[in-house]
């Protein structure tokens, strides 16, 4: 066999699988998740984060020496992401790379997120596809590894990030995506009258900056009794703001293939309402599995079979970490 070992450390979850090249079947992926340590801090703490990654990949390594014989290249997140982190990752890739005398691939890791549709199967494109997560908003034209282009993106916080500071913001803990949806099931969508971002603008652009402010008046003025309905309205108009921008998008560039990657591509009302805006267009929506739409080393590994058959390798010297990295 002949197997890469991928490494993810972008932000708050340590990650590590083993990918086989030639069919792209996943025969190890382990991640141990951060979030209750930040939970008492309602979000992601780099330094903490740090220290976690520090302890967490050495260990789920050591599960992996069975397939060090086997290994022709060690791929790692190397951009984007939080800098003290990365670096825990990037670290370790090199050490193995040393070694065990194997090639680097350094991750473009919104790649990544392209690729967690793809995990244990055969890349299809083009496809136009939108990636929510904590520190992205944006929508991709893919047609290839190395031909992406990006039509729009968030002009400050994204879907993701909006999610978590909410949460905060009512004292619900971290990760805030899973708890704002779950509060929102017990509220009204209407029942707080939000302005949808950008709603008047041109632009093809995000922006939750605006709706987050009015949403933390909002919070000051009520009592706990009104938290499902402020987390209802806000998931409502967080969602309509993208649903809006894409159906501008759309009227010139209708897709085929469509689809929703990122950690808060988990969130079943924004999948709804893209399932029923790509219905009369008769697009296609594809998605990756729940347990890969959050932050994992299996989808660094899949981009990284893509890289490693492309002899896209980069040099020890050159492999550096880029956390404001974009595509």
């Amino acid at each position: 066999m002949e197997l890469i070992l991928s490494i993810e450390s972008s932000c708050d979850d340590s990650a590590i699988a083993i990918t086989e090249i030639s069919t792209c079947r996943l025969l190890f992926h382990k991640k141990i998740s951060q979030e209750l340590e930040h939970s008492v801090y309602g979000g992601v703490v780099p330094e903490l984060a740090a220290r976690l990654h520090a302890e967490a990949l050495p260990k789920i390594l050591q599960e992996c020496e069975p397939y060090f014989k086997d290994l022709k290249a060690v791929a790692v997140t190397s951009s984007p992401g939080l800098a003290v982190t990365l670096v825990e990752g990037v670290t370790m890739a090199k050490a193995i790379s040393v070694a065990l005398n194997i090639p680097l691939i350094g991750v473009n890791h919104l790649i990544g997120h392209i690729y967690s549709l793809f995990i244990e199967k055969e890349a299809k494109f083009p496809l136009s596809v939108l990636l929510v997560s904590g520190g992205h908003t944006q929508v991709m034209e893919v047609k290839s590894i190395d031909d992406i282009q990006t039509v729009a993106k968030s002009m400050d916080d994204s879907f993701g990030e909006s999610f978590d500071k909410v949460a905060k913001m009512m004292g619900l803990g971290y990760p805030g995506g899973p708890l704002i949806e779950e509060l929102a099931k017990n509220g009204e969508r209407n029942r707080y009258k939000f302005t949808v971002p950008l709603h008047r603008s041109p632009l093809i652009a995000f922006s939750y900056s605006g709706l987050k402010n009015a949403v933390r008046l909002a919070v000051e003025g009520a009592d706990k009794e009104d938290y499902p309905h402020i987390a209802a309205s806000f998931e409502h108009i967080a969602t309509a703001h993208i649903i809006q921008k894409l159906k501008k998008y759309f009227q010139t560039n209708v897709p085929k293939t469509f689809a929703i990657v990122g950690g808060a591509s988990a969130n079943l009302y924004l999948r709804s309402q893209i399932e029923e805006l790509l219905r009369p267009h008769k697009a296609d929506l594809i998605l990756s599995e729940l347990k890969y739409c959050s932050d994992n080393a299996a989808m660094i590994g899949r981009v990284a079979v893509e890289m490693y058959n492309k002899k896209m390798f980069t040099s020890l010297q050159e492999l550096d970490i880029a956390p404001r990295s974009d595509l």
